[in-house]
């Protein structure tokens, strides 16, 4: 088994009868996944998967806030600045291998997606078995704001959402709700924020298909809040079908749809070159199929957009400066060059993913 780790240190490791549970625990930063933290959850899977012992694995985050805002960018973004993002290559390795382990984990793997779970948490726990969301969850993969693409299996898991709700989700960034995570293949479960405590601590003793009914409950039903995307499915299905991001916003702002229109908006102030960068691999990992495929796909679209103008601009803006004002360069979609979203796909000099 892992050992025990101390109460100071960011990821928790414990286990209660069958179950393994795994804490993420930086809760001052939603449980930021950094290089470290990776590695210590990829060890304790291993070691979990086999022990003879554990039944199940449980993954959830400390404090009141979500299971995990992402990765510690930050981190990614030093990386980039002094090291010709070397570092930052390294960690997307390890998450990205993380993430297809997860996919393929032998036992239940039962992701407790309370709160906000954005970008690498998403990894983390939608890949995973067993998924539940409560009323409180806040799903998102908002990479084009800050100048980047959905990466950690994020264009697999969206490209295969219903018709192009994944693309809508992946272009605009928009944080989605339970109802709406079930119904885009993000999650399975929607087990009350209630009840969760009583439910992980259940799983110490029996499977969890058995201990499933007694706690949740269908999305949307008992007053909970219902889903929106189903409704909005037409004019999301029309305007997304469209092969360039021009093309999209130009249908949104003609279908006559208020919502779509405020959805413009939305997109127009998102990174240009991460937008046709994300259009771009979305499709790409349709006809791609496996998750394995979509990944190598992702590592060589992160090493090499990374070294783009726009992401260490948009982390400034969003995330240390806090201006909320990026300068993207190029400023607008006309700018962008096909030949440099077609170098996003090119082998890199970090090599490849499961190589």
């Amino acid at each position: 088994m892992p050992p025990a780790i101390a109460a100071e240190e960011s990821v928790l490791l414990r286990t209660e009868g069958r179950t393994a549970h795994l804490t993420l625990n930086r809760p001052r930063s939603i449980n930021a996944l950094d290089h470290a933290m990776c590695l210590r959850v990829a060890a304790a899977l291993a070691s979990w998967a086999a022990d003879p012992q554990v039944a199940a694995v449980v993954i959830a985050g400390a404090g009141e806030r979500g299971l995990c805002a992402g990765g510690d960018i930050r981190e990614v973004r030093e990386s980039i600045m002094h090291d010709g993002g070397r570092e930052a290559a390294e960690f997307w390795r390890d998450e990205y291998r993380l993430n297809a382990a997860i996919a393929r984990y032998p036992k239940p793997y039962i992701a407790l997606m309370d709160g906000i779970v954005m970008g690498g948490g998403v990894g983390l726990s939608a890949h995973g078995s067993v998924r539940v969301v409560t009323e409180r969850s806040r799903i998102a993969m908002p990479e084009t704001g800050i100048g980047f693409v959905p990466d950690v299996g994020g264009t697999y898991l969206l490209g295969n959402a219903p018709g192009e709700l994944g693309t809508h989700l992946a272009l605009t960034g928009s944080a989605i709700g339970a109802a709406d995570a079930v119904h885009c293949g993000l999650a399975d479960h929607f087990v009350p924020a209630d009840r969760l405590a009583a439910f992980s601590a259940a799983l110490a003793e029996r499977d969890v298909a058995d201990v499933l009914p007694e706690y949740a409950v269908e999305p949307g039903a008992d007053g909970y809040p219902a889903g929106v995307l189903s409704e909005q499915r037409e004019w999301i299905d029309h305007c997304y079908a469209a092969d360039a991001v021009e093309e999209i916003l130009d249908r949104l702002e003609a279908c006559g749809v208020a919502a779509a229109k405020e959805t413009a908006e939305t997109i127009r102030a998102k990174s240009p070159t991460a937008l046709k960068i994300t259009l771009a691999a979305i499709r790409r990992a349709r006809r791609l199929g496996e998750l394995e495929a979509v990944l190598e796909q992702e590592f060589r679209v992160s090493c090499n957009a990374s070294l783009l103008p726009d992401m260490p601009e948009g982390v400034r803006a969003q995330i240390i400066d806090k201006d909320r004002q990026p300068k993207w360069s190029p400023a607008t979609l006309a700018e962008v060059s096909g030949d440099v979203v077609e170098g996003c796909f090119a082998a890199t000099r970090h090599g490849s993913l499961f190589v």
